[in-house]
């Protein structure tokens, strides 16, 4: 049976007692998880910016973004600017604290693990280096809270050069045969890695909502081309010249736009997400070709991070929860779900 003692664990660095941490002060709530680190209570992408609270914003990403809350906020000023567009409001946001250390998760431009008091937890983290995104260097802690969201064996990814090969021979092929093609992943982080990867094909045009979050990265120093909207350039009959790859968000075959892409112009529809490397779930099987590239850890990169920051006790969130903790605690790890009174066993 895989337990973690609800105590204090003696966080230490050569021998030096750096800090306490108390197990039972992380917990799952109805407003996300909440600790005490460096003496104050702090919410980990609460739902709501709680007003007696810190609450920390790993990234820009909507489901970790507060949807309302008069709260202090943390975050990076990349997730801040994010936010922003996006319609949440950041007017008591702090980019930075003593005693708390933002590391850089990999997963978006701007996204931020927090570490402090001996306990990291990651956000979304992605150690594998894609495009301007460096991968994440996980930091040493005592207590890991990790998101899992591909903690399945089944998903073990192709590398990057892999997906560079496999896409540019899609879309070769395409151009051989008159064909446009259409990138398609989530509008926020996949399709600006996308632009990058892909940026060399010509012409290049990225749908409006893509442009949007393009020209936002542009603005804080990301390399991307600056390109037209599909708007303007179906409105002055550029998408009937011929082949061209537009970077889009990820849509379904029903979406009228998709539908319309095809029936006018016979476009080559690619979606990319991790799902896509198990064909047991369908949404991740999108358009004429599904490439596997995510902005998360792949199973083997979360064990490797797991044993990279020497974690003593783990949790995990987001995800095969049950099915990763299950095969870290086979491993020899101290590690169980979090979720609400997940703790209570433990006295």
């Amino acid at each position: 049976m895989c337990v973690i003692p609800a105590v204090y664990i003696n966080y230490t660095s050569g021998g030096a007692c750096l800090t306490s941490v108390n197990t039972n002060s992380i917990r799952m709530t109805d407003n996300g998880i909440s600790c005490e680190l460096n003496g104050q209570k702090i919410y980990m992408d609460p739902k709501r910016a709680a007003a007696d609270a810190l609450n920390f914003l790993s990234h820009g990403h909507t489901d970790h973004l507060p949807s309302g809350g008069t709260g202090r906020l943390l975050a990076s000023k990349e997730t801040a600017r994010i936010a922003s567009l996006r319609g949440t409001k950041m007017e008591n946001h702090v980019d930075g604290m003593d005693g708390l250390e933002m590391i850089d998760a990999g997963h978006i431009l701007g996204a931020r693990g927090l570490l402090a008091d001996g306990v990291f937890y990651t956000g979304d983290i992605c150690t594998r280096e894609r495009g301007f995104l460096p991968g994440a260097r996980v930091p040493k802690c005592e207590v890991l809270i990790t998101e899992c969201t591909f903690g399945l064996p089944e998903f073990s990814l192709p590398s990057l050069d892999e997906v560079k090969v496999e896409t540019n021979r899609i879309i070769s092929e395409a151009y051989s045969s008159g064909r446009p093609v259409i990138l398609m992943g989530y509008q926020l982080g996949k399709a600006q890695t996308l632009s990058h990867l892909f940026g060399h094909w010509d012409p290049l045009y990225y749908h409006d909502s893509v442009k949007k979050m393009n020209d936002l990265h542009r603005e804080m120093g990301v390399p991307l081309r600056d390109v037209p909207g599909h708007s303007e350039v179906e409105s002055e009959g550029l998408l009937d010249k011929g082949p061209w790859v537009m970077v889009a968000p990820m849509m379904t075959d029903r979406n009228a736009f998709v539908r319309r892409m095809r029936i006018k112009y016979n476009a080559v529809m690619v979606s990319f997400s991790g799902w896509a490397r198990s064909p047991r779930f369908s949404f991740g099987q999108r358009g004429d070709h599904s490439v596997p590239l995510s902005d998360h850890c792949d199973y083997n990169e979360l064990v490797k991070m797991v044993e990279d920051s020497g974690a003593k006790t783990v949790y995990t969130i987001h995800g095969f929860t049950d099915e990763f903790a299950a095969d870290l605690c086979k491993l020899g790890y101290d590690a169980r779900p979090l979720r609400a009174q997940s703790l209570d066993c433990f006295v």
